[in-house]
């Protein structure tokens, strides 16, 4: 099981947007003054498309400096982002259901939890602790942010990585999120995708781009779980 972490599971996105003004400014000297769609996109997506937006040049060989600059706005959006987690619960919310959810569909036999999100990995950790919801998940087998590769691809490499840590037993993998975007990513992956219209995507919207099922939101424990199990059942028996 993957869960996408904003507006699936949580909304802390003043924080987020403050974290990525502070990180921005501190790696480019400019301020952020417009950012990017989030939604389905991963961190470094965002950061890279900021750079054109608010029309900062990279000085040299465009990929290396690049990188380079990903790199070190990755650091300071980590700092950023750490200075202000104790604002996570007040400026923030876990969504309706969310951590039952999430502690009811790790109870089912055989699961085994993680995340695939655009956040980079200690900010997710940070998100999903403030919420109570750290202890369900595998991080070390998850998809994060600060990899430049797309969701679909980083999917199959958070199998490939569950595949090797529990011995190749990886039979199904659901996909939890909330946008178009994460609906293609499960295809590309490989995997069933749960869609949930807690984010931006209207439920019409998700089931237009593909979504296995969808929910309005977590809320019914007893609806998430029978979805997860009605497309792990299908994907075991295919």
């Amino acid at each position: 099981m993957l869960w996408n972490i904003d507006l699936t599971l949580v909304d802390v996105a003043r924080v987020s947007r403050e974290a990525y003004a502070e990180a921005f400014q501190r790696v480019t000297g400019r301020p952020l003054v417009a950012l990017p769609q989030t939604a389905g996109r991963t961190e470094s997506e965002i950061f890279f498309e900021a750079l054109a937006f608010n029309e900062v040049s990279v000085q040299g060989p465009a990929e290396v400096a690049g990188q380079e600059l990903l790199a070190r706005y990755t650091r300071e959006l980590a700092v950023a982002f750490d200075a202000r987690r104790d604002l996570l619960p007040q400026q923030g919310r876990a969504l309706a259901g969310a951590r039952e959810a999430v502690a009811a569909v790790a109870g089912l036999p055989g699961v085994i939890q993680s995340v695939l999100t655009g956040t980079i990995r200690p900010n997710a950790v940070a998100k999903l602790r403030a919420f109570g919801m750290d202890g369900l998940f595998d991080f070390e087998i998850g998809g994060y942010g600060s990899e430049v590769y797309p969701k679909g691809a980083q999917l199959l490499q958070s199998r490939s990585r569950a595949a090797e840590k529990y011995a190749g037993i990886i039979a199904a993998t659901v996909y939890i999120a909330d946008s178009g975007r994460d609906v293609e990513a499960a295809r590309i992956g490989g995997a069933r995708c749960v869609a949930v219209a807690s984010g931006r995507s209207t439920a019409s919207e998700l089931r237009e781009a593909g979504a296995d099922l969808v929910l309005d939101d977590l809320a019914d424990t007893d609806a998430v779980v029978r979805a997860v199990d009605r497309l792990t059942s299908a994907l075991s028996a295919g």
